[in-house]
C-alpha cells in the first residue's frame, strides 16, 4: 500500500506543484485548499503523514495542529510558513508539528524532510504485526483479535509472534522448536501441539475462523 500524504496548501500553483513531485516520489497525495476541509479529511482518510500551510481560509495549520493533537491523532505534521521568526517557530512546534519549513524552500531539502518522517513511519510500524483481524504490538505486547483484547501466557505470545513474523510461511517443528524454545530444549515432544491448540481456543473463542492451520506431517502456517 502506498504511502498515503495530505497537503492543506491554499496557494493552488504550489499545492500543484508540490503534489506533482510528491506523486512523482511514489506517495499518493489528496489536496485540500482550507483549513476546516483540511481537518476533515485529515480525521477521516487518516494519511501516513500531514504537509500544512499555517495561513489558511476558516482554520489555520496551527489551529488543525492543536485540534488533531487534542483528540490523541499522532499524525506526523510538517508546518509549512513565511513566519520566520524564533517565536513563530516555536509556537508551530508547540502546536503539536513535527516539522517546520520556512517558505521559500528548495524542493530537495522538502523531499527529504517528508522522507525522514516516512522513514521513521515505517520503522514505528514495524513494532505492529498484523493478519487479517489479529494484531502484536511488540512494545506493549498486546494481542488483539479485531477489537477483542487476548491474554496470552509468554510462550504463547512467543509462538504467535514467530508465526505472525512469517505470514503464509510453513514452519516446520524443528523451526519452531529451535525460535520459541530454544534449540537445546529437551521436554515433551508434542509441546508444540499443545501450544498451539491454546492459541487457537483464545483466538478463535468468540467464533473467528481459524488462522494456524496445520500442515501434515511438516508444522503450522499462518493463513486465511
Amino acid at each position: 500500500m502506498s504511502t498515503q500524504i495530505l497537503l492543506v496548501e491554499d496557494e493552488e500553483a504550489l499545492a500543484q506543484f508540490l503534489k506533482q513531485e510528491l506523486t512523482y516520489e511514489g506517495y499518493e497525495v489528496t489536496v485540500e485548499n482550507d483549513g476546516m476541509n483540511g481537518l476533515v479529511k485529515a480525521r477521516e482518510s487518516n494519511p501516513d503523514l500531514i504537509i500544512l500551510d499555517w495561513m489558511l481560509p476558516r482554520l489555520s495549520g496551527i489551529e488543525i495542529c492543536r485540534r488533531l493533537r487534542a483528540s490523541h491523532n499522532q499524525v506526523p505534521i510538517i508546518l509549512l510558513t513565511a513566519k520566520d521568526e524564533v517565536s513563530d517557530r516555536v509556537t508551530g512546534l508547540d502546536s503539536g508539528a513535527d516539522d517546520y519549513i520556512i517558505k521559500p524552500f528548495s524542493l530537495e531539502e522538502f523531499l527529504a524532510r517528508v522522507r525522514v518522517h516516512i522513514r521513521r513511519l515505517q520503522e514505528s510500524d514495524s513494532d505492529l504485526l498484523t493478519f487479517c483481524d489479529l494484531s502484536l504490538d511488540r512494545k506493549t505486547r498486546e494481542v488483539r483479535r479485531g477489537n477483542r483484547l487476548i491474554d496470552l501466557t509468554a510462550k504463547e505470545y512467543d509462538l504467535l509472534e514467530y508465526l505472525m513474523s512469517h505470514p503464509r510461511q510453513v514452519l516446520t517443528r524443528d523451526q519452531i522448536l529451535e525460535k520459541v524454545w530454544g534449540y537445546d530444549f529437551m521436554g515433551d515432544s508434542n509441546i508444540i501441539e499443545v501450544y498451539v491448540r491454546y492459541l487457537r481456543i483464545k483466538l478463535e473463542s468468540s467464533g473467528e475462523t481459524r488462522l494456524i492451520q496445520t500442515v501434515r506431517s511438516v508444522g503450522y502456517v499462518l493463513r486465511e
